[in-house]
């Protein structure tokens, strides 16, 4: 049995990453694709890494397959990278956090990009990256802003920008603590960090935020204003999941439990206070939003019940009470509807 396989599923605490030896020789870059039941956007993955391949000296690049059952991930790594991409398969499905650790300890370079299997990088990814940490070198991380894109790969909307110039952000700790402003496919993050601050922990729902707040906490970070990741928004996924039944709610609030503590004690309870609000706000609005996609009534109530839980304010009442009126008048309105049908 594997390592990450004896042990939980969720760690509380943040697993330790070892260094590497120094007599091993070590690429630049670790671009490291976590991989489960995602093989319909894996291709478009790799090949996104793959038109802006620096060589194996400078990349190393490498999928950690959680023991995908979809497809025969084995063949179609090796037929998409004819050998340039690795290939690495759990003994057993182990679960995302165990997989994200098992890629961090895997990785080589001085640079890892947690690229998940469903997502995609634009050309000019790594260059640019590149050039921030070497722009900046005191920085622990750094990122870009992101296109969000449907399930198709079409473009949905964009990430907002935090400067219009390349820089090291200020007072990032406590402007991240506000509410979630990373996604894993926009950062990339220097090995040694994670040597010194462990892998992820605590949820499988907002554990990156997290983790850019614990790396935020020690290490500044590089900001590069150019769109160059993709974050693909569907359906199979993590975070889909969760909305079904509330756990992305419940993880979120220990989440920023655990970021408060990364604050200075005189700003914990205002800073709690509006990273709840400002979540609680955001989950009513994409619940609103995707009802009328989808008119899933469990999903909703199950969103309410938790937003409920954990903020109330005249903004949380009025869109609550908006969404129930619609989600207990469809009936009629289905019935209405059925008798004055629309004339084509």
């Amino acid at each position: 049995m594997s390592q990450a396989n004896s042990k939980t599923r969720i760690p509380l605490h943040p697993p330790k990453i070892p260094a590497i030896p120094q007599d091993v020789s070590r690429p630049l870059w670790s671009v490291m694709i976590p991989a489960y039941n995602c093989s319909n956007y894996l291709i478009e993955t790799i090949k996104s890494v793959l038109q802006q391949d620096m060589g194996e000296e400078l990349m190393q690049i490498e999928v950690v397959d959680d023991c995908s059952t979809d497809a025969d991930i084995a063949a179609l790594v090796l037929e998409l990278g004819k050998g340039r991409v690795k290939y690495y398969r759990q003994q057993a499905n182990v679960g995302s956090l165990r997989n994200f650790e098992t890629c961090i300890n895997r990785a080589l370079g001085q640079y890892i990009h947690l690229l998940h299997g469903d997502d995609r990088v634009k050309n000019g990814y790594y260059s640019s990256i590149t050039k921030a940490f070497k722009d900046f070198p005191e920085v622990g991380a750094a990122f870009s802003p992101w296109d969000h894109i449907k399930a198709t790969g079409e473009l949905s909307h964009k990430s907002r920008l935090e400067s219009e110039v390349s820089c090291v952000l200020d007072n990032w700790l406590e402007k991240l603590a506000e509410y979630p402003r990373l996604q894993y496919v926009a950062i990339s993050v220097k090995r040694e960090v994670y040597e010194k601050l462990g892998s992820f922990c605590l949820v499988t729902y907002g554990e990156d935020w997290e983790m850019w707040a614990r790396i935020a906490k020690e290490y500044s970070f590089a900001y590069v204003p150019e769109y160059l990741a993709e974050y693909r928004e569907h359906t199979n996924s993590i975070t889909w999941q969760s909305y079904q039944t509330g756990q992305n709610v419940k993880d979120i609030v220990r989440v920023i439990d655990k970021i408060n503590t990364y604050l200075p004690k005189e700003k914990q309870r205002r800073m709690s206070r509006i990273a709840k609000r400002n979540y609680s706000y955001w989950v009513l609005n994409e619940t609103f939003t995707n009802w009328f996609t989808n008119k899933n009534n469990t999903i909703a109530y199950s969103q309410i019940k938790t937003v409920l839980s954990i903020h109330i304010d005249r903004y949380v009442t009025l869109r609550t009470s908006q969404l129930l009126f619609y989600i207990w008048s469809e009936p009629y309105r289905k019935l209405v509807r059925s008798y004055f049908p629309k004339s084509h």
